[in-house]
């Protein structure tokens, strides 16, 4: 059984490091549907089910340590790709669908709530909020929030279980209905002619980074870590509330920041993207060792509540793309660049056309923006609702 503080991170890592290596290099079909960062949180729980290491003091210290300082810097990283001025000329059409697709998920995500909450445990409305900002943005936008409104580590395998199951299904189904595509702009009357000239210019305008690699590297993550500790300080100095405590301060203050760095020269730097998965592999990682699989008995009302959120919101697209003349391209792209992130929303693009590619990309960064405030925007009303 494991003590030590520096062999329990080592231990996490190795599983994380593992896992990905075997996705990467393996045909199994499991990854196509349990991407190795979900692999990851139920593996790490299944060991901390079993006693792999013992919650010591210094065990525990760490884990808070790691967890609240690295949480900020992989947010600020994360966004320096969100560069508000290549979002810009996705066209206003497009980033209509985008929000409205957010918005149908956020109500979405109150209704099913009233609907289910009888069946919910004590507390469940926290568990949603974290969710709903995966759906709106990402992994770590769902991190953020687990840390913003302090949702249990142990319930947080009902996220993962919405957020990997019922999110493979929606994926599925987006895809299916490719060849439905001119049928479906028959139906809502949508102008398809913008789509391939939209793309091809984003193509060609992309941004590289650039500069040396361990300078880069070395640079943003000092930033990173500066960002962190200075903006939990100046979250110290805020008034807080029930709702916005400090680490809720802490998320949205280095979320403003990284929007504004993504904007600067610091945005071409190589190691972004590779330095804020690193930190989420380790924070998802951490979250599951306080997990246990015990504690997941109602999960079959979790997975029956995602597909109804995701039924709520498909219809409520269907009526946004009449009234806006949306195709299904757009409807499609807007819905995953939410739900499924920078990691499933250009592969739909791509199943349209590849030079659609860079628009299912700019749409999943345009999640990382808005995925923590409205996560929390709907964790306000369910909390309201649950009062």
């Amino acid at each position: 059984m494991i003590t030590s503080a520096y062999s329990f991170v080592a231990l996490l890592l190795a599983v994380a490091g593992g896992l990905k290596l075997l996705e990467a290099k393996s045909r199994w079909k499991i990854f196509e549907f349990l991407p190795a960062i979900v692999m990851l949180y139920f593996v790490v729980m299944l060991m901390s089910t079993f006693g792999f290491w013992q919650q010591t003091e210094v065990i525990n210290q760490a884990y808070a340590q790691l967890k609240q300082n690295i949480l900020p810097a992989m947010i600020f990283l994360m966004l320096l790709n969100s560069d508000l001025r290549q979002i810009r000329k996705l066209g206003g059409k497009i980033i209509l669908a985008f929000f409205a697709a957010a918005i149908s998920i956020g109500i979405a995500f109150i209704l099913a709530f009233i609907l289910f909450q009888s069946a919910l445990a004590e507390g469940a409305w926290k568990t949603l909020a974290a969710l709903s900002g995966s759906w709106m943005g990402g992994t770590g936008n769902m991190a953020a929030i687990q840390m913003a409104l302090d949702v249990p580590d142990a319930s947080m395998g009902y996220t993962l279980l919405i957020d990997s199951i019922d999110y493979a299904l929606w994926v599925m189904l987006l895809l299916a209905l490719v060849p439905y595509a001119k049928r479906f702009a028959k139906w809502t009357g949508a102008d398809t002619s913008q789509l391939d000239e939209v793309g091809q210019n984003l193509s060609s305008d992309s941004k590289q980074v650039s500069g040396d690699q361990t300078t880069s590297l070395l640079f943003l993550l000092a930033a990173s870590l500066v960002v962190s500790v200075g903006t939990q300080q100046l979250a110290e100095w805020l008034p807080t509330s029930a709702f916005f405590t400090h680490t809720t301060w802490t998320v949205l203050i280095v979320t403003v920041l990284g929007v504004l760095a993504a904007m600067t020269p610091i945005s071409k730097l190589f190691g972004a993207v590779e330095l804020s998965n690193l930190m989420l592999y380790l924070i998802i990682g951490l979250i599951a060792s306080r997990a246990n699989f015990a504690e997941l008995a109602a999960a079959p009302t979790y997975i029956l509540m995602g597909m109804v959120i995701l039924l709520l919101h498909g219809l409520m697209m269907l009526v946004f793309a009449k009234l806006f003349k949306f195709d299904l391209f757009t409807c499609g792209v807007a819905s995953l660049a939410n739900i499924g992130g920078v990691a499933s929303a250009p592969i739909l693009a791509a199943a349209y056309s590849r030079a659609l590619i860079p628009i299912g990309v700019l749409m999943a960064m345009l999640g990382y923006i808005i995925g923590t405030g409205g996560g929390l925007v709907v964790g306000k009303v369910l909390s309201l609702i649950a009062a």
